[in-house]
């Protein structure tokens, strides 16, 4: 991903709750088929007994049709390059910086608007297509805030992206998972960062005409929508297994849907109506399915299962282990005996291959498919993807409060996490979590995180350990789904002392979810350092230290050792993180999902309070490894001497109602 297309970020590894949770390392050799887990979009129904259908067919890699090799067509140049008038702006810098420059396929050229905000620039299509993606090359004077829009008909206009801190270079915006229809795209400006014009070297559109309905045979999921519980980031959603694209040698990471490391995993096309369907073709990446279901529905919930692959022909295709540098994609040609009646087609995963990494060691990796076609009759082009929602109406109440004044921890708000019983070591850390009240107590009105050290005296979960610590949330006390969430704390300051104040998903115990599937919301990280602290967002293309985040500074000589109230306000449509009523960052869905992956904060997550020693995150900055990965010898004197806690004043929910 383009640099242009993140927010600010900070090195830090997972705080998943268990250490199987934590992105497994993958040899350099197999980059291509590394795969993250993504949170669901629709839950996967059983399934009725398989159908009888003729065998699928291996076919050998083949020269892409005339159809298949537009697949990649940037339509704006062709656009243009048919009509010079299909190109329109507000204005130009000079003649020798006109829109068409923008247009032209030349990539020393450019477009450079009139020194003015609110300059714009416009390409008619010429037709109507499903917009799949548009790509943006800045010059040194790029756009900070601009709106990327879509019209059918010239003068009504819907956004699909909206920047609000641009960084110039290239920016790919992908459209999934929203409905973006039309004849027209157009940039329009908001805010520039140079005193100069908005100037671009390219700005293509990538797209196609959906299949209409049909009374002869054709290819009814062309440029339709398409759906998957998981995928691994933004540039391999499902919208590219209808784009009518791959690579003739089924080979190279492109136009493909990829999912995470899990058998379980789906991927379905809405064909728009009740259609006839004989045959499904399945252009598999080498990460191919050993054995799957096709199954079709009518109403997008129940299924019928009318092809899966015999036992023998499973077990040819399991038997096919080679090296990732030796593996090729494969086309499975699945002709029905029967033809199959519904709206919606659907290839359900049950097993994938494996590779040797290195022999004779295998390795999964997810399903990675480059085309799905399903050859019939029916269809319609009327076939959209749901609006997304919008923003909660009513008023913000506290659903949930502490403010800690008891004689103990209520522990009908929370519970105390354990190593070896509720999680295991994580992050490469230094303590063993434990319930006792020399790390979990309240006093004087605050919840005490405390540290203590002692050589080898804690043993947990099979692990021995010098130092215990105190980690608390509210699973299965408080679950919830958006609102605003604060609390008020004091920090420990010292090198690698790693507190922490977030939200985990709910489903993140679910083995069939996991981490970073279940998303995770960091709203105040802080690793020792007395002037900052960082705030987070984890998912499927944006997790550990890929992360969307955020580093803010104390203003006016402020420190962590001080009182200070952290917060975020995580709506249907956007994460705004604050310090002291201070926004710090802000993360909105559609930016999210355009530019980085799929946002997996519509479920429950659950409130975590805990104080970490050392680890990855710390050691990413202080570099220390001795006496242990991320803490130094004058933290451990710190721990020692009975100093080191994070204290809380309270915590707050609040949602509307």
């Amino acid at each position: 991903m383009p640099s242009s297309s993140r927010t600010p970020r900070t090195p830090r590894t997972p705080r998943a709750a268990r250490a199987s949770r934590t992105p497994r390392t993958l040899l350099t050799a197999l980059a291509a088929l590394a795969l993250l887990p993504a949170g669901p979009l629709f839950a996967a129904p059983a399934t009725a007994a398989p159908a009888t259908a003729a065998p699928a067919t291996a076919a050998p890699a083949q020269a892409p049709t005339a159809a298949a090799a537009a697949w990649d067509t940037d339509r704006a140049a062709a656009a243009y390059a048919a009509n010079q008038a299909a190109v329109t702006a507000s204005g130009s810098e000079s003649a020798g910086t006109a829109p068409g420059n923008a247009f032209d396929g030349n990539p020393t050229t450019r477009w450079s608007s009139d020194f003015a905000d609110d300059a714009w620039i416009r390409v008619d299509l010429g037709t109507t297509i499903r917009i799949d993606r548009v790509v943006l090359d800045w010059e040194a004077a790029y756009g900070k805030r601009y709106v990327l829009e879509a019209s059918r008909n010239g003068t009504d206009w819907t956004p699909f992206y909206t920047e609000t801190a641009g960084t110039g270079g290239a920016l790919t915006a992908h459209t999934y998972p929203q409905e973006v229809t039309g004849r027209y795209v157009r940039l329009r400006g908001l805010e520039r960062a140079t005193p100069y014009g908005y100037s671009l070297y390219s700005f293509r559109v990538y797209g196609g005409e959906p299949a209409p309905a049909s009374t002869t045979r054709t290819n009814l999921a062309l440029h339709h929508p398409a759906y998957t519980n998981y995928y691994q980031h933004a540039g391999v959603s499902p919208a590219f297994v209808t784009d009518g694209g791959r690579p003739a040698d089924l080979k190279g990471d492109v136009s493909r849907w990829s999912s995470d490391w899990n058998a379980d995993r789906w991927i379905s096309v809405d064909l728009g109506a009740t259609s006839t369907i004989d045959t499904v073709d399945l252009y598999w990446e080498a990460a191919y399915a050993v054995d799957y279901q096709l199954q079709v529905s009518d109403d997008n919930r129940t299924w019928r299962t009318v092809y899966q692959p015999t036992a023998a022909e499973v077990a040819a295709r399991r038997a096919d282990v080679k090296s990732p540098s030796e593996a090729a994609g494969r086309h499975d040609t699945v002709k029905l005996s029967s033809p199959a009646t519904g709206r919606y087609v659907r290839m359900l995963g049950k097993e994938r291959r494996s590779f040797y990494n290195p022999a004779p060691a295998t390795a999964q990796f997810g399903y990675s498919l480059y085309e799905f076609q399903v050859w019939g009759t029916g269809g319609s082009a009327a076939a959209a993807y749901p609006a997304l929602p919008g923003d909660q109406a009513g008023t913000y109440r506290t659903t949930f409060f502490d403010d800690f004044t008891g004689p103990a921890l209520d522990r009908s708000k929370w519970r105390v996490v354990r190593t070896g019983t509720d999680m295991g070591p994580v992050n490469g850390e230094s303590q063993a979590y434990v319930d006792s009240t020399d790390t979990v107590r309240t006093e004087n009105g605050n919840l005490i995180l405390q540290a203590t050290y002692c050589k080898g005296c804690t043993r947990a979960g099979g692990g021995t350990y010098d130092f215990t610590s105190g980690r608390v949330d509210t699973h299965t006390h408080f679950d919830f789904t958006y609102g605003r969430v604060s609390a008020r704390m004091r920090l420990p300051v010292g090198d690698g002392f790693w507190p922490a104040f977030w939200l985990l998903g709910s489903d993140v115990d679910d083995p069939s979810v996991s981490w970073p599937a279940s998303g995770e919301t960091d709203i105040m990280e802080n690793i020792g350092y007395p002037d900052w602290t960082s705030t987070s967002l984890h998912g499927p293309g944006y997790s550990a230290d890929g992360n969307i985040g955020a580093r803010q500074t104390y203003p006016a000589g402020g420190t962590a050792g001080q009182w200070h109230t952290y917060a975020v306000e995580w709506t249907p449509t956007a994460f705004r993180f604050s310090v002291d009523d201070r926004l710090v960052q802000e993360t909105t869905r559609d930016k999210l999902e355009s530019t980085r992956g799929q946002w997996v904060f519509g479920h429950h997550q659950y409130v975590i309070l805990n104080l970490a020693l050392g680890g990855a995150y710390p050691a990413g900055w202080n570099q220390v490894t001795s006496p242990y990965w991320g803490l130094p010898q004058s933290s451990v004197d710190k721990i020692a001497g009975g100093g080191v806690r994070a204290e809380v004043d309270w915590v707050r929910v609040e949602q509307k109602r």
